[in-house]
């Protein structure tokens, strides 16, 4: 469980952390000089009851406004500090706007310094933080005066903070590991040491992880929660990783820790907006700077749409590599004047090139179900991959699974298919087989190769479509030909005429019989068409790429052959020309088909007889 404050310079962030937990987060000298906070300060907080709560301290200078927002990025709670003898301050609100954008989901406010102003002027503050609040996170929130110097309500402080604690929900330990870096030093003896929160999945001594986007390979050597050294670290816990096979500028600030697989930095990023600041009026190639996570990255808003809901949908170009994922908040600011103008919600890391999806309302960015919908219907014919889907969505792998079964998606090879593509295939396979058999009815059917390449889509979904089409009914599967159910081809009484006079003109000279060519150019276009179906009825066979014989004459020089040579006498070309009589034309394609058909078997010594073969 993390807590992050947030809150203007100089209101007691800082004080009110070492009065709860003890640790001054101020640990730069210039910090101690200055009595500012200029980096991210970090606190264990024991309460009895729950888990220790690590506490984030943030800069509330302006000047520091993106070390704020790396911090307050993972955090589980809020705390708003505001001091009572100076109010509502330009950070106050600039803050709470942070944490309403990345819908951190609970909080309280702390009233410091209460020692120094009366009960009256307390209670006019209390009623300002209440009006301010009003319609974000802390509606409705405790607000607790308390004095980091007195000591006055502390106790109560903790009690709030434990209540909240006991409500928030805790992300699950078995999803994919993943640990924004917001600090990064050596330790003599140790070696490289990241610290950050871990926003999901868990992480134990010796794995191997990944730093995004460097790419690096990494070993955990040790683990420290909290400062202590552990075995496994879990989600929403404040952990320092001692990492093996990286340096220090592998894993500076804006470095995400990831499990091995699935995991993988990303350019273009598809985004729900919501605008704060009124006076900022995008266009499609207006720059902005993105703080996701702990990283800080100049972007260009690209292809802005409305929702339909006051809300803005739009594509992120980023300037360079972030590791995002789908339900990822984040916050967008504008360098001049200095300002946060926006946020919203990462609706897919990984979108497809060159097109942006219709938009969708709240309800629909925020329901699994809706957001698969979406994307299956995108993917269309070509599936979506599944593996990366627990990062495009947001959601776990199990969680992934099930919703996929509600959607009646089908599963091939690895991607999935919306319910309404297997129809798709199956309409375009039906009718390419019906079309293909309309146009050559004297075929026995349509080849799968020609099937495959012929309807766009994946040989995997078209193989499954002619399985379930075969055992439904709809289509006969012989080999490797497809066609309709029922399906047999018909001469009429002129192509019978014409199947009978090319098997004549083939018989008719049987040991040299005309080739295709010459066919063709006495009988016509049907001739091959016809040959083929002769072939499959048993009478002719192809014996060269250009030339059929009839099934008799074949059987009748195999035959010949057989009683003309000498059984273990290799023949020679020239040889097997005296015993067969045939021209070289005609002999080289018989004796290669009987070599593939086991007659004869052929060495540089010639041809040999093969006893039983054929």
């Amino acid at each position: 469980m993390i807590l992050g404050t947030a809150g203007h310079i100089d209101h007691g962030k800082t004080a009110l952390v070492r009065a709860l937990t003890g640790v001054d987060t101020d640990r730069l000298p210039e910090e101690k000089r200055r009595g500012i906070t200029i980096d991210l300060g970090f606190a264990p907080l024991e309460i009895e009851g729950v888990d220790t709560i690590g506490i984030v301290d943030v800069p509330g200078h302006e000047g520091f406004i993106r070390t704020m927002l790396a911090g307050a990025s993972g955090i589980d709670l809020a705390m708003l500090v505001i001091a009572a003898d100076e109010g509502v301050m330009p950070q106050t609100r600039e803050h709470l706007d942070i944490l309403s954008l990345l819908r951190i989901p609970a909080g309280l406010i702390a009233l410091t310094k209460c020692d120094l102003v009366d009960a009256d002027w307390r209670a006019l503050v209390e009623e300002d933080v209440r009006t301010l609040c009003a319609g974000t996170l802390f509606e409705g929130s405790d607000v607790i005066p308390v004095s980091a110097i007195t000591g006055e309500n502390l106790d109560a402080l903790r009690e709030s903070i434990r209540r909240l604690a006991v409500k928030v929900k805790r992300n699950r330990a078995d999803d994919l590991f993943r640990m924004p870096v917001d600090r990064a030093f050596s330790v003599k003896g140790t070696g490289t040491v990241v610290t950050g929160t871990i926003w999901s999945g868990s992480v134990t001594r010796d794995t191997t992880l990944r730093t995004l986007p460097s790419g690096k390979t990494v070993r955990v050597r040790a683990i420290q929660s909290h400062g202590k050294p552990v075995d496994i670290a879990f989600p929403g816990t404040r952990t320092a990783l001692a990492l093996v096979g990286c340096d220090l500028e592998d894993v500076e600030r804006g470095t995400t820790i990831v499990s091995m697989d699935q995991w993988a930095p990303t350019r273009e990023i598809d985004v729900a907006l919501t605008l704060t600041d009124h006076d900022f009026n995008p266009t499609p190639r207006t720059r902005v700077r993105v703080h996701l996570g702990t990283s800080e990255i100049g972007a260009r808003l690209s292809r802005l749409r409305s929702a339909g809901d006051g809300g803005l949908q739009s594509r992120l170009v980023l300037d360079e590599p972030v590791v995002a994922r789908g339900r990822d908040r984040f916050v967008i600011r504008v360098p001049s004047p200095a300002r946060t103008v926006g946020g919203g919600e990462v609706l897919d890391p990984f979108p497809a090139r060159g097109k942006l999806r219709q938009p969708v309302s709240a309800s629909a960015v925020s329901d699994l179900d809706a957001r698969l919908t979406r994307m299956l219907e995108s993917a269309g014919i070509h599936g979506l991959d599944i593996d990366p889907l627990p990062v495009r969505t947001g959601w776990r792998a199990d969680e992934v699974d099930e919703a996929l079964v509600r959607l009646n998606a089908t599963i091939v090879s690895g991607k999935a298919f919306g319910s309404g593509v297997m129809d798709t295939v199956e309409h375009l396979v039906t009718g390419f087989v019906a079309i293909e058999m309309a146009n050559h009815p004297l075929e026995a059917g349509v080849s799968l190769q020609t099937l495959r390449s012929s309807v766009k889509a994946p040989v995997q979904v078209i193989d499954l479509v002619i399985s379930r089409l075969s055992k439904g009914g709809g289509i006969e599967v012989e080999g490797s030909l497809v066609r309709p159910h029922g399906w047999s081809s018909r001469l009429n009484e002129r192509e019978q005429a014409l199947s009978d006079a090319i098997l004549h003109a083939i018989c008719i000279r049987p040991v040299e019989p005309p080739d295709i060519d010459e066919l063709e150019a006495k009988f016509g276009i049907s001739t091959r068409p016809l040959l083929r179906r002769l072939e499959r009825q048993g009478e002719v066979e192809r014996v060269a790429e250009d030339r059929y014989y009839s099934r008799a004459a074949l059987e009748q020089m195999v035959g010949s052959l057989r009683t003309s040579l000498e059984a273990g006498r290799r023949y020679t070309p020239s040889e097997m020309k005296e015993v067969l009589g045939l021209s070289r034309k005609y002999l080289i394609p018989f004796l290669e088909f009987c070599d593939r058909r086991g007659v004869t078997e052929r060495s540089e010594a010639g041809r040999v007889l093969r006893p039983g073969g054929g």
